[in-house]
């Protein structure tokens, strides 16, 4: 692995998924030449990243010396949290819909939900499950679809 490093600097934050990389010992070792390197050590998230395909997170942040209230003021973790949280409401509304129309009109209803199930736009999908309250008719839900 010291080789690799060596003549490729680029691929210290891999060194997890390479090949006898899968330990502390390497994720330790790489680190410490990317934190040498003022130019790697930007890449020290990437490092962290691969390092939990192989070893358990409290592992990785323990190597790593991460303090997860400072990763959690990131700018990444921060999308990335909202990014979950719009996909959890998204699933959220969409069963709402599901369960909105078998309740008001039984399996016919439930044939709209392929079409629902490929919108991604928030206000759309509420819009939807709200016109089920009032809807006399499923034509007039597809016309929202």
């Amino acid at each position: 692995m010291q080789l690799a490093f060596q003549k490729v600097p680029s691929l210290i934050p891999f060194a997890p998924i390479l090949k006898n990389g899968d330990n502390e010992e390497t994720i330790q070792q790489a680190l410490r030449v990317m934190r040498a390197d003022e130019k790697l050590s930007e890449l020290e998230t990437v490092l962290g990243f691969f390092a939990t395909f192989v070893l358990d997170s409290a592992i990785v942040q323990s190597i790593m010396g991460w303090d997860m209230a400072i990763l959690q003021e990131s700018p990444w973790y921060q999308q990335f949290g909202r990014e979950c949280e719009e996909r959890g409401e998204q699933r959220g509304i969409i069963s709402a819909i599901e369960l909105g129309l078998d309740l008001k009109f039984g399996v016919q209803g439930l044939e709209l939900m392929e079409p629902v199930s490929q919108i991604a736009d928030l206000d759309k999908l509420k819009t939807i499950r709200n016109a089920i309250k009032s809807a006399q008719s499923l034509d007039e839900l597809q016309q929202l679809i």
